[in-house]
């Protein structure tokens, strides 16, 4: 079966037009069907359809995301209050363990994203691994630090990535590989992508899914919960009619 590749963590200024346009391209021609840009929290509206258009123009589907840098516990649950109904995707880029833990267990996160490079401000543990699998989260690992680090601090940002990847797989928490590109130079096609993945530990089938089933189970599974009709899983509104 075909799949369909996606780039969830495309992180350019929506604001510079030809920028945008530039990247959308690109990543059409690369082979991606859905690509995500994170937007500021409170979008407007010129920004959203700016991006559909350009989107459509190129043949690819657009993933509204927002990226929360909580200040403390309080700050992401009023985020997540006031945001969750307005984005398909919602990651928490976590910089300390209290919010990487409230973060883990909170079923309205979509993605953990870890930013530091420093091994000791990675705080995805065994600890961390059980909350995220009794909630919804899953790990997302950005590529672009594997472009631009070298020599000693590339083999300890590896070493580390080994680490987490086999505690997720352990606790079965599933995992994205995203390019975490700010410049076109960063941006890989879907496959080379899922090829560095190898380097921290990631099968064939698991780079692929990482870059494929993944992410779109999880923009799949939030736009039905947006979505009007929307019951619970597996119950939706078919037809409403007026009482007898």
């Amino acid at each position: 079966m075909k799949r369909s590749f996606a780039d969830l963590h495309l992180k350019i200024t929506l604001k510079e037009t030809q920028t945008l346009h530039n990247t959308i391209h690109r990543t059409a021609k690369f082979g991606y069907h859905y690509i995500a840009i994170p937007f500021s929290l409170e979008p407007s509206m010129e920004e959203i359809e700016n991006l559909k258009t350009v989107c459509k123009n190129a043949g690819i589907e657009p993933v509204l995301r927002a990226d929360l840098y909580p200040r403390n516990e309080n700050d992401l649950m009023n985020s997540l209050r006031r945001l969750r109904r307005k984005f398909d995707i919602i990651c928490v880029l976590c910089d300390n363990k209290e919010i990487s833990r409230q973060a883990a267990k909170d079923r309205r996160v979509d993605l953990l994203n870890f930013p530091n490079f420093d091994y000791r401000k990675r705080f995805f543990d065994r600890s961390e691994a059980e909350l995220a699998r009794s909630g919804t989260a899953a790990l997302e690992i950005d590529i672009k630090p594997l472009l631009v680090l070298a020599g000693p601090a590339r083999i300890r940002f590896l070493s580390c990535l080994h680490r987490e990847i086999a505690i997720a797989k352990t606790f079965g928490v599933p995992l994205i590989v995203s390019s975490g590109a700010t410049e076109e130079c960063f941006m890989r096609m879907p496959r080379d992508m899922a090829s560095l993945s190898y380097l921290f530990g990631l099968s064939n089938a698991e780079a692929l899914d990482a870059v494929s089933s993944n992410p779109l189970s999880i923009v799949l599974r939030n736009r039905e919960k947006l979505d009007n009709s929307f019951i619970a899983p597996g119950i939706r509104i078919v037809k409403e009619g007026n009482d007898l």
